[in-house]
């Protein structure tokens, strides 16, 4: 029996696949070893969003060769895309398998194994041609107690910073009866809380033909429907998904987590137009405006990039004041770096990297102030947690795990509690993240 070690990097449609592809080694029969530990095939799944992130990536594809220079190391995934003929010329690579070709996995490390002297061409496909959605799939995931489901790939978007629409390709969706037969068998295998996620989730079938076209809207309703299923949550969404329409439906959905991650990247228009994001600063505060009216104290969380070519002083602050107005829960703050294929590389007034620091360090410390206030405002209230796993603090046990909002409770270790769902009353805030949770009953 051969023994395999799979790395992930980057984004949760990158840990779906990584997962899928566990279960195409496990079916064939391979057993799954740590990464850490010698194995005879290593796969890492790669990520190409910024360049520190193709760094990474090599630096994992090397690793892998040292822990056994006679393994065979695949790299798989995003980079694969964006830089195959280099990997290919890489003495620390011994496949190559690009996005939409991973459920090739096996046959091609058979074919390998079987003595082919030559990798096959077809490995690394144009996938800015194809309108194919790889169909990949799971039955459970390693340790965790949801499950994070891929519906969508590819982005149409063309952000002026971003290379994943040239090693993603177009938007592709998966068939509505696919998604929710998936979702059925991890329910029954007990899991109890989904998140959707994509690419570019908010485009979900605008790929379809027109006579079978669905929304991202119909496969939430479609979804909502299936026994067994407590909670449903998002990835990413697109802000100009979010309509008076779109979250009326939401609202009366009860397994609906109010928890939204609205990517904004910037708060002044100016920027947001240079980036080529296709909304306004005023769009995105009314969209958060229409999910506060329809949900109580929802969490919204975002990302921002500081330091975008061109961005002055003056624009920063104006972002700056604008998120503080905002009031999210959570910012994912990045500062800006160059990729090389994409049109920010090349734009004029690049931002010093001491100058994005200080920026960063700014909404940084801004984003820690209304994490915690987010989270003290639940204090005395009633709440359902999903209880995840062991939590120590302060020489105690616990079992930790996320309301509906995803913000962090406890409760006193028992054992069983994992993957259940517990309601109580939040108490006191034991840190800065977690709070105490009463507990009056268990599902």
């Amino acid at each position: 029996m051969r023994k395999a070690a799979l790395h992930n990097l980057g984004c949760k449609v990158n840990s779906y696949e990584t997962e899928a592809m566990q279960q195409l080694l496990e079916n064939a029969g391979y057993e799954i070893v740590p990464f850490a530990q010698e194995a005879d095939v290593y796969i890492i799944n790669t990520c190409s969003v910024t360049n520190i992130a193709d760094r990474k990536s090599r630096q994992m594809l090397h690793r892998a060769k040292n822990l056994n220079p006679k393994a065979v190391v695949v790299a798989a995934g995003c980079y694969v895309q964006a830089a195959g003929e280099e990997l290919k010329k890489d003495e620390a690579v011994d496949l190559v398998i690009g996005n939409n070709k991973k459920t090739e996995l096996v046959s091609i490390l058979e074919d390998y194994f079987s003595g082919r002297e030559e990798e096959p061409e077809d490995t690394i496909i144009d996938i800015r041609g194809t309108r194919e959605y790889e169909s990949l799939s799971i039955d459970k995931i390693a340790d965790h107690t949801r499950a994070f489901i891929k519906v969508q790939d590819g982005c149409n978007q063309f952000c002026s910073y971003c290379i994943i629409p040239y090693t993603r390709g177009q938007v592709r969706s998966r068939r509505p009866e696919e998604v929710a037969e998936e979702i059925t068998r991890l329910t029954e295998s007990g899991y109890q809380e989904i998140v959707l996620t994509g690419i570019h989730l908010s485009s979900y079938g605008k790929d379809f033909k027109e006579e079978e076209r669905i929304t991202l809207l119909d496969l939430i309703v479609r979804i909502h429907k299936i026994e067994g299923l407590k909670r449903i949550r998002f990835g990413s969404l697109e802000p100009r998904i979010v309509t008076e329409e779109f979250v009326d439906v939401l609202s009366k959905l009860d397994k609906i987590c109010p928890h939204f991650h609205l990517s904004l990247q910037s708060g002044c228009d100016n920027t947001l137009k240079r980036m080529n994001r296709h909304y306004t600063a005023k769009e995105y505060y009314d969209c958060c405006g229409i999910l506060r009216k329809a949900f109580c104290n929802p969490a919204i969380t975002t990302d921002v990039i500081v330091g975008f070519p061109g961005e002055t002083r003056e624009e920063f602050e104006v972002t700056r004041q604008y998120l503080e107005k905002v009031r999210f829960y959570e910012m994912h703050v990045f500062k800006y770096s160059k990729r090389n294929g994409t049109r920010a590389a090349e734009m004029p007034d690049q931002v010093p990297e001491s100058e994005k620091t200080a920026r960063s360090n700014e909404l940084l410390k801004l984003e820690k102030e209304m994490s915690i206030e987010y989270r003290r405002s639940f204090v005395g209230s009633k709440a359902e947690v999903l209880m995840e796993e062991t939590f120590e603090l302060n020489g105690k046990t616990y079992m930790i795990g996320h309301t509906r909002e995803y913000v962090k409770a406890v409760v006193p270790y028992k054992e069983g509690l994992k993957g259940k769902i517990v309601t109580g009353i939040l108490g006191e805030m034991l840190n800065e993240e977690v709070i105490f949770l009463n507990i009056d009953g268990q599902n």
